[in-house]
């Protein structure tokens, strides 16, 4: 009995204890900037002027998710249990304000299907007459869609500018080498067989070339990336060489070379044995 009778009193000393205030989450950039510590306690309101203002605990720290649409802007945030949001935020005018909602995000099973996204968002919009539902990716997707189509334009524009001073490169290296050839056809090596072994050779330097092209720009994503998080103080990834861009930039690259070094070549190859020796 007198084991039940202390945990009673031990229970209702826990219970008549003073609640402290409620815990948040701050971003990195917040601790910072604020020079907050965990366990400090800080004091929120839910306009400028402080009304309403509450005491919450600094009860941990976070990294804000990357967002490219807010790379340049410090991101001064914090997280709260959805009832303390909800009470800090009402002005008590409404008293079904708390009650309302106006977003709610689905995560679907298959999230990484665009149609399925689409089929769903069409479905609940079909049943539901006063919803609205739309997939997130289709929101941001008009600003990316814009910069994809530019990086698009300026990569045409790079590989044609590439492959005309490729080809005015390879003509100069051709004419260099125009007596040597003229040799190899006084021997009565074929210019087929000259074509052939100028064809496998431009397809060994394209390939070397655009190896060694996407050996440095993995190197300089590395750099690119740490500068930039740098300067806008985030972990916002700027530049990332994948596997598909590396195989994609092979695919172009060595078609291309050898293109042309076969132009180069047989704009040599057309001329007399005379011309090309000199004699």
């Amino acid at each position: 009995m007198r084991v039940l009778a202390l945990i009673a009193v031990v229970a209702a000393t826990l219970g008549a204890a003073p609640a402290g205030p409620p815990d948040i989450l701050v971003s990195r950039q917040l601790l910072a900037r604020a020079h907050l510590a965990i366990g400090d306690v800080v004091t929120l309101a839910g306009d400028s002027s402080g009304a309403r203002a509450r005491r919450f605990r600094v009860a941990g720290v976070y990294e804000p998710t990357p967002d490219p649409m807010k790379f340049n802007v410090e991101r001064i945030e914090a997280r709260l249990h959805l009832d303390d949001l909800l009470s800090l935020a009402s002005d008590g005018t409404d008293p079904a304000w708390a009650d309302a909602i106006s977003v709610i995000n689905v995560n679907l099973k298959n999230s990484s299907d665009p149609a399925s996204a689409t089929a769903f968002s069409r479905s609940l919009s079909a049943r539901t007459p006063f919803i609205f539902a739309a997939p997130t990716r289709d929101q941001a997707s008009t600003t990316f869609l814009v910069i994809d189509r530019f990086h698009t334009a300026i990569a045409v524009v790079t590989v044609i500018g590439s492959t005309a001073f490729l080809l005015a490169l390879m003509v100069i290296r051709a004419e260099e080498r125009k007596e040597t050839v003229g040799v190899l056809r006084l021997i009565g090596i074929s210019s087929r067989t000259i074509m052939t072994e100028v064809i496998v050779e431009g397809l060994l330097v394209a390939i070397a070339g655009a190896v060694v092209g996407v050996l440095i720009a993995a190197g300089a994503q590395h750099f690119v990336n740490l500068i930039f998080q740098a300067r806008y103080d985030t972990t916002l990834v700027f530049m990332r060489v994948s596997r598909t861009i590396a195989m994609r930039s092979i695919v172009v690259a060595v078609p291309v070379g050898v293109v042309a070094g076969a132009v180069a070549s047989w704009t040599l190859l057309r001329r007399g044995t005379s011309a090309l020796v000199r004699r």
